[in-house]
C-alpha cells in the first residue's frame, strides 16, 4: 500500500495543516487565559475592593485579618496592633511592655507574618486626633529609631528622613504636618520627608484645621507669632500668646496681659467688650462671634456690637447665617437676627459641601433643609457621603437614597460597585441583585448594606450575623449588638463597641 506522496522523497510540510494546528494552539491558549480569568474573578468573590486588613481581638489578644475575614496574624499580642493604612500589609505590633517604666518594644509584620524593617530598633505609626477626638494615622509613613535617633520611612521602607532627630510627632489635628526636633529646636516636615520649616523654634503648633492656615511659632524670646506654610512671617513674634482662631487676616492674640483681635499688620480690630472670642466669621466686615457673661453675640471692628450677646450658642454656618441656640433649642438667624429656621430643634448642623442644614428634633428625626431654608426631606439620616454625593435616610421602615438635589435614586445608582442590595418585603429584609432578582430571601428583621469587603450584616431573632457577596451565611446570627454604635462584619468578625479603635471581635 502506498504511503502517499508526502513520503516519496524528502518529507514536506502541509502548510494548510500547519496553519490549522497553529490556529488550534492559539485558540487553546486563549481559552486557557479566559478560563484563568474566570477562575481569577471567581477567586475574588467576596471582595468589593482590593485587599484590606483589619485588627482583630479575641481572647484578650490582638491579631490581623484580611478583607475575606481570614486570619493573617494570629491574635497573640496584648497590645492593639496598629495598621496605618489598611490597603498596605504593614502591621505595627507592640510587645514586652513594662507598664511601670513605660518601656516597650515594637516590630513590623507583613501579610506573610514576616518581620520587616528589622534594621530599626523601634517602629511606630504616627497617631493623631480629629476635632471629635477620633484617632487616625498618617497613612504612608512611619517613625523609626536607630542608634537613639528618629527618622521617617514610607510603608515600603524607603527612607524619607534620616534618623537624626530627637523626636518626630504628628502636629495635633493636622494632616501631613510633622513636628521634628533637633538640637532642642522644633521644625515641620511633611509626610514625604520634605522640610517645610527648619527646626529653629522653641515650639510650633497649628493655627487652623489644616497646614494651609499656617503655624503659631514660639521664638527664642518665648514670644509668639504666625508663619505660613512657606515659613514666611505673617504675624510678628511679639505676643504673649496667639490663639488657634483666625480668618480673613484677623488673629486673636494676648499682649501685655490683654486679649484682643488684631489685623495682619498688627493694628487693633477689637479690643474690649468680650470675655472670649469664639470664631472669626467669613470676612472682616462680618466680624467675630464673642461671648460675654456666658452668652454669645457678634461684634465688628472698633468693638461695634452687631448682635447682642443673648444666645446660649452661636455657630458659623453660611456666609450670611448663624446657627443659634435659644431657650435650649436651635434655629438659624441672619446677621439682622431674622429667623431663617425656627428654634424648634435639639441640634442643627450645616454641611458646607452639600450646602444643606441637618436638623434633629427630640424624637431623633432629621429634617434636611436646603440653602434657601426649604424643608426637603425628613427621616432618620443614616449616612451622608459628600464624596459620592448622596444621603441615606430611613423613612418610616424603609431605607431611601437621595442625591444633593433631593432626588430619590434607586440604590443601584448609588452603590454601583455592590452586588447585593438591601430590599424589604412584608416587614422582612432580604437582598436582590442589580436586576432586582432575589438572592437572599426575606427572612431577616434588619440588615445593612454591603460593605467594602463584600459582607452584609443581618439580624434575626434579636441577634446579628453576616452573609458574603453571594448571599451565603458566613456567621449565623449569634451576637447581640443592640448597644453598639455601628454594626459591621468582615467574615465572622464583627466591629467592636469602640469604633474609634476600628477593631473586629469574635467572642
Amino acid at each position: 500500500m502506498s504511503r502517499g506522496k508526502r513520503y516519496d522523497d524528502e518529507p514536506k510540510l502541509n502548510m494548510k495543516k500547519v496553519f490549522a494546528v497553529v490556529i488550534a494552539i492559539v485558540a487553546i491558549i486563549m481559552s486557557i487565559f479566559v478560563i484563568q480569568g474566570i477562575i481569577s474573578k471567581d477567586n475574588t468573590k467576596g471582595k468589593i475592593s482590593s485587599e484590606s486588613y483589619f485588627t482583630i481581638y479575641k481572647n484578650e489578644k490582638y491579631g490581623v485579618i484580611n478583607s475575606n475575614g481570614d486570619v493573617i496574624v494570629d491574635p497573640a499580642y496584648k497590645e492593639l496592633i496598629i495598621i496605618p493604612n489598611n490597603k498596605k500589609d504593614v502591621f505595627i505590633c507592640t510587645y514586652d511592655v513594662d507598664y511601670d517604666s513605660g518601656v516597650y518594644k515594637t516590630k513590623a509584620l507583613n501579610s506573610k507574618n514576616e518581620e520587616i524593617f528589622t534594621e530599626y530598633s523601634n517602629i511606630e505609626a504616627l497617631a493623631n486626633n480629629d476635632i471629635n477626638n477620633n484617632i487616625w494615622y498618617e497613612d504612608n509613613c512611619l517613625k523609626v529609631q536607630k542608634d537613639g535617633k528618629y527618622g521617617l520611612i514610607n510603608l515600603d521602607g524607603k527612607v524619607l528622613l534620616e534618623p537624626q532627630y530627637e523626636d518626630i510627632a504628628a502636629l495635633d489635628g493636622v494632616k501631613n504636618s510633622l513636628k521634628i526636633k533637633k538640637d532642642g529646636k522644633i521644625g515641620i516636615a511633611d509626610k514625604d520627608g520634605k522640610i517645610i520649616i527648619e527646626p529653629k523654634y522653641l515650639d510650633i503648633t497649628n493655627l487652623g484645621k489644616d497646614n494651609k492656615s499656617g503655624f503659631i511659632v514660639k521664638d527664642q524670646n518665648e514670644k509668639y507669632g504666625v508663619i505660613d506654610y512657606s515659613a514666611n512671617k505673617v504675624l510678628e513674634s511679639k505676643y504673649n500668646s496667639v490663639e488657634k482662631i483666625s480668618g480673613d487676616n484677623l488673629y486673636v492674640v494676648k499682649e501685655d496681659g490683654k486679649t484682643k483681635v488684631i489685623k495682619q499688620d498688627g493694628t487693633d480690630y477689637i479690643t474690649e467688650g468680650f470675655d472670649k472670642i469664639k470664631t472669626i466669621l467669613s470676612s472682616a466686615k462680618d466680624g467675630v462671634i464673642f461671648s460675654k457673661d456666658g452668652k454669645y453675640g457678634v461684634m465688628k471692628e472698633n468693638n461695634e456690637i452687631v448682635i447682642e450677646p443673648v444666645y446660649e450658642d452661636l455657630i458659623k454656618a453660611q456666609n450670611t447665617t448663624l446657627i443659634a441656640k435659644k431657650d435650649g433649642k436651635y434655629g438659624v438667624i441672619d446677621f439682622s437676627r431674622n429667623q431663617k429656621i425656627l428654634f424648634d430643634y435639639t441640634s442643627i448642623k450645616y454641611d458646607e459641601v452639600a450646602d444643606i442644614f441637618i436638623t434633629e428634633n427630640s424624637s431623633y428625626i432629621n429634617t434636611i433643609i436646603n440653602s434657601v431654608y426649604e424643608t426637603k426631606l425628613s427621616g432618620i439620616l443614616i449616612k451622608i457621603d459628600t464624596e459620592k454625593g448622596y444621603m441615606k435616610l430611613r423613612v418610616g421602615d424603609e431605607y431611601k437614597y437621595f442625591n444633593f438635589k433631593f432626588e430619590e435614586k434607586p440604590v443601584t445608582d448609588i452603590l454601583v460597585s455592590n452586588t447585593l442590595f438591601l430590599s424589604k418585603k412584608d416587614g422582612k429584609y432580604g437582598f436582590v441583585d442589580k436586576n432586582g432578582k432575589v438572592v437572599v430571601d426575606y427572612i431577616y428583621d434588619d440588615a445593612t448594606d454591603q460593605n467594602s469587603s463584600g459582607f452584609c450584616a443581618v439580624k434575626k431573632d434579636g441577634k446579628w450575623g453576616s452573609i458574603d457577596i453571594k448571599g451565603k451565611v458566613i456567621q449565623e446570627p449569634t451576637y447581640n449588638l443592640d448597644d453598639y454604635l455601628e454594626v459591621d462584619f468582615v467574615g465572622k468578625w464583627h466591629l467592636g463597641k469602640d469604633i474609634n479603635m476600628n477593631c473586629y471581635n469574635q467572642e
